[in-house]
């Protein structure tokens, strides 16, 4: 049984407009990177993540340590590992950096072991860490990073995962702005009462979403990628967001809309040269602020956690 292990957890990007909490999908363009290796001493050990000191090394407070543990304590093993992140995607960013950190490892932590748990049992391990960084157990980022490819999280409780496949030409574009919002705080925003008209046109979009999915119905795809509920409460915290919107929709997008929890914003488009110009109209934007920012464009992937080598 091997001793070592490389993984590379890709980043992803969740609600996807109108499905809050219960849609997300993987993307290739931007991951973290962890070697994990099994130790004698029964301990978690976490090494200093460079470029990102004030992160936690304690395995209780890292997302990464708390998934493990919770996979250990539900095995019932007192297996130690060391911890090496190279950490790619920036906390705060809104497309998931804690849950990369958190199903890497647990992807990981579970092929070390001898694979006592599917990929879908993993993400339970995996939402874990994702209570340690937010306080809450969403798996709509979770689900996709360990899994790959489009996810519903139908329910929680039990938790209850579909896999859909979408179009083999969809491509995504993300733009992520260098400042930081917290996924606990862009959470306390929000309203926890709905318009019920405002409700019933979201399901009517999150219905059309993934039925245009199915049926590689680009034009569905792009009439439903609206969001009626939670982009007008979150918005306010993303610099110039419908200057931005309004320039990827004239670039040819299907839809645009935030990321996660932001201020990270995604557009969905169809082939690699409409993810090219929508690129450039996002560049367009945001080289007339002084804010720096990282653009991504990649296919939406169809795997999630990846092993890159074992010894």
């Amino acid at each position: 049984m091997n001793k070592s292990i490389k993984v590379f957890a890709p980043g992803s990007v969740s609600n996807v407009g109108c499905g809050f909490d219960i849609l997300g999908f993987a993307i290739d363009g931007i991951g973290d990177e962890m070697i994990l290796s099994k130790n004698e001493s029964k301990k978690i050990n976490i090494k200093p993540i460079e470029g990102y000191e004030n992160l936690p090394t304690e395995p209780t407070k890292n997302v990464a340590g708390v998934a493990i543990q919770a996979l250990l304590d539900d095995l019932g093993s007192d297996q130690g590992f060391d911890i090496e992140i190279k950490k790619n995607i920036k906390p705060g960013s809104g497309i998931g950096s804690s849950s990369a950190s958190a199903a890497g490892a647990v992807v990981a932590v579970n092929e070390l072991l001898g694979k006592p748990y599917s990929r879908i049992q993993l993400v339970d391990f995996a939402m874990q860490g994702e209570v340690a960084a937010s306080g809450d157990a969403h798996a709509d980022n979770a689900a996709p990073t360990v899994l790959g490819g489009f996810c519903i999280i139908r329910a929680y409780d039990p938790l209850d995962i579909i896999q859909i496949e979408s179009p083999k030409d969809l491509w995504c574009v993300v733009i992520h702005p260098q400042i930081e919002i917290k996924t606990k705080e862009a959470r306390e925003l929000l309203s926890p009462v709905i318009n019920l008209k405002k409700a019933i046109r979201q399901w009517g979009n999150v219905a059309g979403l993934i039925s245009g999915l199915h049926c590689s119905d680009y034009a569905l795809i792009g009439r439903s990628l609206e969001d009626h509920i939670i982009e007008e409460q979150r918005k306010v915290l993303i610099p110039k967001f419908d200057k931005l919107k309004n320039a990827v929709m004239n670039a040819g997008a299907l839809g645009c809309s935030i990321s996660g929890s932001g201020p990270s914003v995604f557009a969905l488009c169809e082939g690699q040269n409409k993810a090219k110009d929508i690129s450039l109209a996002m560049k367009d934007v945001f080289s007339k602020t002084d804010i720096p920012f990282y653009i991504y464009s990649s296919q939406v992937s169809s795997k999630g956690v990846r092993i890159l080598e074992e010894s």
